[in-house]
């Protein structure tokens, strides 16, 4: 009798220790993900406004001396920030030395820089609107497979070598792209030497054409404007920090994923820009642009909602079926964005969504970080329902634009439907009425 006693004690003495470890364990893990998002953070916030500085005077510059260099300096930048990376990785340094090296990569542009420049290169190269589109989707198609198979080979590569190797191959593949990028890539604009303008006056023309372009024009103008740019700004906000805070959220209980699961979860979110581009294509025979941007809104809160219950691998994996169509309405909103003004704004235009874009992007990543350490520890999922909530700030600016009394019904129809091709004026003219899109008189 007293041998049992003595074995139960020992057996109860066992489970308060393994309890009290487990609990330790969960204390540092969540320790772990406050300071992981913070960081993040921090990262982000370093390289948010030389980013959106050098967007701006890369992509005006473009137009003057040619595409390429809106290509070649964030290869530098990124090779910069890579190698960074691999140096902390290797002699063991101090992690906040990677905020200073994104600091200094974003002084050459980002990944919004180069992403600009690869379509003005193709927009360059297509002659009319329906092969620039085909061709457009083809690059957004692309840019999805290779980051899905390029997020499960990493998996395996950390699991069996570690972070120096990795580090170092994505290194030379940065410096491959560099070389292609200077000796054979071929510039699509005709550079004129005569012509020299200096950085700070293509900025201050980008400024002059993004104020006329909300100054002048009729106030129907403006408000459709203005409505459409907050509704891509907002739901990029929502769906940038959403996106931002999936790996911590794999990463940590009682999901714990591994590296090659981390992978395969990348791999299925990336190929949302599969889906969605081929969505985009499927619907836009049968459904109007705007039906078009509401299922994609309605995939990320639904796919939000989901993520903030999900408690297992399997049904985590689940969740990317309902966000299958999430990028649908960035494309759409960019469509009718242009649809509302001439040809000769269209820079401007796309500049100040760039911008806005930016912002909203870098900043969504900080909120949202600086909101999950605050709440890891009693809601994990908090974050997700809260992104789901934000949802409705989009949906209902794209219900207010609809209906509006400022736009008329036969200009709502128009501006959710394609042009054809050889469109070259705007949705509304100056005075306020529908443009006129008959062909100019020789």
């Amino acid at each position: 009798m007293r041998t049992k006693q003595m074995i139960h004690q020992k057996v109860q003495n066992k489970t308060l220790l393994y309890a009290h470890v487990f609990h330790l364990f969960c204390s540092i893990f969540q320790e772990v993900q406050k300071a992981a998002s913070l960081f993040f953070m921090y990262s982000d916030l370093s390289s948010m406004i030389p980013s959106l500085i050098v967007t701006l005077l890369l992509v005006a510059y473009s137009d003057q001396r040619g595409r390429k260099i809106t290509n070649i300096l964030p290869l530098i930048g990124s090779l910069v920030y890579t190698l960074s990376f691999l140096a902390v990785s290797f002699f063991e340094l101090n992690l906040y030395l990677l905020i200073a090296a994104s600091f200094v990569s974003a002084l050459f542009g980002g990944i919004g820089t180069m992403l600009g420049g690869c379509f003005s290169y193709v927009a360059d190269l297509c002659e009319d609107s329906k092969q620039k589109t085909l061709r457009m989707a083809v690059v957004d198609m692309m840019i999805g497979l290779l980051a899905g198979v390029a997020s499960i080979s990493t998996g395996y590569f950390l699991h069996a070598v570690g972070f120096n190797w990795p580090f170092f191959t994505s290194a030379i593949f940065q410096v491959v792209n560099l070389l292609y990028a200077i000796f054979i890539l071929e510039e699509t604009r005709v550079i004129d030497r005569s012509e020299t303008v200096a950085c700070c006056q293509a900025m201050q023309k980008l400024v002059c054409g993004i104020y006329n372009l909300f100054a002048g024009g009729s106030s129907q103008r403006k408000w459709i404007l203005v409505l459409l740019i907050v509704t891509f700004s907002s739901l990029s906000f929502v769906n940038t920090g959403g996106l931002s805070m999936i790996t911590l959220y794999e990463l940590n209980e009682p999901l714990c994923w591994s590296e090659i699961l981390l992978g395969y979860g990348a791999a299925a979110s990336t190929s949302i820009f599969i889906t969605s581009f081929v969505g985009v294509y499927l619907f836009s025979l049968c459904l109007s642009n705007t039906a078009i941007a509401f299922i994609g809104m309605l995939s990320v809160a639904i796919s939000m909602f989901m993520t903030a219950f999900a408690k297992t691998t399997l049904i985590m994996f689940l969740v990317r079926i309902p966000a299958m169509f999430a990028i649908m309405p960035f494309p759409v909103l960019r469509s009718m964005m242009s649809k509302v003004i001439s040809k000769s704004e269209q820079g401007a235009l796309f500049a100040c969504v760039a911008f806005t874009e930016n912002l909203s992007t870098n900043g969504s990543s900080a909120v949202f970080s600086r909101i999950y350490a605050a709440t890891v520890a009693w809601c994990p999922g908090f974050i997700f329902m809260l992104g789901a909530g934000l949802c409705i700030i989009p949906i209902s600016l794209l219900g207010m634009l609809i209906h509006s009394d400022f736009v008329s019904h036969s200009s709502i129809l128009r501006c959710f439907h394609s042009l054809d091709s050889n469109d070259t004026q705007a949705l509304l003219s100056e005075d306020g009425t529908e443009a006129s899109h008959d062909p100019p008189e020789a």
